[in-house]
């Protein structure tokens, strides 16, 4: 599942990265609304959880806008419980609203809760080729057969078939899938697609996972675009 967390406070939103990530989600984070819109837009998530208070635009513009081309469950967050931010949030298509100090758990909760009604159910299961990955049961096969991924691996495998087709470079790989900063003096990165690379495609004639020099890496069924 591909969440995308909207919050401006540093602290928070790191916390709440490493929280969903480590609940077995993919996870975006943006730190204004500008950002967080220009995200929700064109990527295939989920639920987006929005903070009300932010800079460039608040949660209300970014839900307005959101709400004129996508039903993506939201849930809205703020540092006030004021009914009126509450009401106004929902008229506006908000799906739920929690107010700040909240315990992760139940956050949480609240996600899997718009999960299990929400709209992008199509969104659990990624293809190329005879490369199947399954979000909900956790599940990858190739050929029909088992993969056997770590975490990690299989966060890593759903990133970049979610953008299947695009360059991902290492420092997108390195926060979405570590939510670290990339460091070029460390090799994390490479050493997860070499592991990667040996399971999905090193047992099989036709690769799917290449590196572009200088770029990143990108999946992609060459030999079926006959290239």
């Amino acid at each position: 599942m591909h969440l995308l967390v909207v919050e401006d406070e540093t602290k928070l939103g790191n916390y709440l990265h490493k929280g969903l990530s480590e609940s077995g989600f993919n996870v975006d984070l943006a730190v204004d609304g500008t950002q967080g819109l220009a995200l929700a837009l064109t990527g295939n998530y989920d639920v987006v959880i929005l903070d009300i208070m932010l800079p460039g635009i608040d949660g209300f513009q970014v839900l307005a806008e959101l709400r004129r081309s996508s039903k993506v469950p939201v849930l809205m967050l703020t540092a006030r419980d004021e009914v009126e931010d509450r009401v106004r949030g929902l008229e506006a298509g908000a799906d739920d609203y929690l107010a700040k100090p909240f315990a992760f758990t139940e956050l949480l909760a609240r996600v899997r809760a718009l999960l299990r009604r929400g709209p992008m159910q199509e969104s659990t299961r990624y293809a190329l080729g005879d490369l199947q990955l399954d979000l909900r049961t956790r599940r990858a096969t190739r050929a029909g057969k088992r993969l056997d991924l770590t975490a990690k691996e299989f966060a890593l495998l759903s990133l970049l078939l979610r953008r299947q087709g695009q360059i991902l470079s290492r420092a997108v790989l390195a926060d979405q899938v570590w939510g670290m900063n990339f460091d070029s003096e460390t090799n994390v990165v490479e050493v997860a697609v070499r592991r990667l690379r040996s399971k999905i495609d090193d047992p099989f004639e036709r690769k799917l996972l290449h590196t572009v020099r200088g770029m990143g890496y990108v999946m992609e069924d060459r030999a079926a675009a006959g290239t």
